[in-house]
């Protein structure tokens, strides 16, 4: 089988390595990849945003299946036109990809769905003296979003007015989101615990993923502006199967009937991100794709095929499947550039990869590297690494992730020495 990977990050260096190690017998290609996808996949000089050369390349190439690992493709309709052009891909179609790329569309929709969320107001760009009188009205704290994509980056969290108005000025008149902040939502701030779940869905039916929980933070104690990720770890302990099957209840099979009603069935992942509160499991956001680094703990305690999940995903028919996952569990911790996510500076060489991979169930996935014509390996992203290791508990999975990441080294090397920590108090409690 002849697979596509879209995407660059760390995400899509995850997928490849899951793919690569199905019994299935694959030709790997990454658009356009990265130096860790490289080491099993072919890398192509595509831009995940090149929709016409992606499908001119899939047709070429006779690419029998498209796995989307970014946003921003599936936002913009890639799914819509490899299904024109009957080429195989997972993914959701744009309309359906709203849930993700439009923070007012997702808030509205649940609205209208019953499914549980925190309240919220939505104003235009050119609202923004009712945006600011609003803010003064309901106070702090409060959670300000740009509307659209924003690298995880858009969403604050401002536990001051001083803070919320600061938000607001930077996504309506600053413009630091760009379009993306065209529209603003206002939030409830949701007290809780965050959790990932993320489901395969054929439009009707859906599997699960192991639930995982992610460190969006830069800082540790949860301090800081928020990030992509700075680390993940899975199965989350918070999610017992009593809560795991209130959660399909109340929010994923209301969201999938909900889609297909409104005649945009949704296929493909569908990550919900949730807090849970103390009246239950409530949607922070949704996300039309594997998460980042969640993808990187989930992925590896997955001990179905892969290969034949995603295609049958691809087929629409999902009936009567499951997945199966190993005992144990999986951490990963994201090394980051200096000044990550603000302004940080790059092409500082990486050394020790080789060594922390060398260690029992260790693996070195890339997001923001490059080789260089003498083949060093540098820095060229915000997150640069993630180390991930598998345990036998959660405890020993941290505890192999961080011996990874103490023989990497890269000048401004940022990371967070508190993943999993939550994690670990509610087994100890448990």
């Amino acid at each position: 089988m002849r697979i596509l990977v879209v995407g660059s990050g760390g995400r899509e260096h995850a997928l490849v390595r899951a793919l690569a190690e199905s019994d299935q017998e694959s030709t790997l290609f990454a658009a356009p990849g990265n130096p860790g996808t490289a080491q099993a996949a072919t890398n192509i000089g595509l831009e995940a945003t090149d929709l016409d050369g992606l499908a001119d390349f899939a047709r070429a190439e006779e690419i029998d299946l498209t796995l989307v690992g970014p946003e921003q493709p599936l936002v913009n309709g890639i799914v819509d036109r490899f299904e024109a052009a009957g080429i195989p891909i997972v993914g959701p179609t744009q309309k359906a990809a709203r849930l993700e790329g439009s923070k007012a569309f997702a808030d509205v929709f649940m609205a209208r769905h019953d499914i549980p969320t925190a309240s919220f107001r939505v104003f235009e760009a050119d609202e923004y003296a009712e945006a600011s009188a609003y803010l003064d009205e309901v106070g702090a704290p409060i959670v300000v979003k740009a509307d659209g994509l924003a690298g995880g980056k858009g969403a604050f969290v401002c536990n001051t007015l001083e803070a919320a108005h600061d938000a607001l000025d930077q996504i309506v008149q600053d413009r630091a989101f760009g379009a993306a902040g065209d529209r603003v939502v206002i939030e409830e701030k949701m007290d809780g615990e965050e959790v990932s779940v993320l489901v395969l869905s054929d439009g009707a039916h859906y599997v699960l993923l192991p639930p995982s929980q992610d460190h969006k933070p830069i800082g540790e104690g949860d301090t800081g502006p928020n990030t992509g990720g700075m680390g993940a770890f899975a199965p989350a302990p918070i999610v017992d199967g009593a809560l795991l099957t209130e959660i399909c209840r109340e929010i994923v099979e209301p969201t999938l009937q909900g889609m297909q009603e409104e005649g945009t069935p949704y296929r493909g992942v569908l990550y919900c991100g949730l807090m849970i509160t103390e009246e239950g499991p409530k949607v922070v956001e949704y996300n039309c794709r594997l998460g980042d680094p969640e993808a990187q703990v989930v992925l590896p305690l997955v001990d179905s095929d892969l290969i034949e999940i995603f295609q049958n995903l691809a087929d629409g028919d999902l009936r009567g499947k499951s997945v199966h996952t190993v005992p144990g569990a999986a951490a990963c911790v994201v090394l980051a550039s200096e000044g990550y996510p603000v302004e940080y500076e790059t092409g500082f060489e990486i050394t020790g990869v080789e060594d922390a991979e060398a260690l029992p169930d260790v693996s070195v996935i890339h997001a923001g590297t490059r080789l260089t014509e003498d083949a060093r390996l540098v820095t060229v992203g915000g997150r640069v690494l993630g180390v991930t290791a598998r345990g036998d508990d959660l405890s020993g999975a941290l505890d192999r992730a961080y011996e990874g990441v103490n023989y990497i080294h890269f000048d401004g090397k940022t990371y967070r020495r508190d993943i999993g920590k939550k994690g670990l108090a509610h087994l100890q409690t448990s």
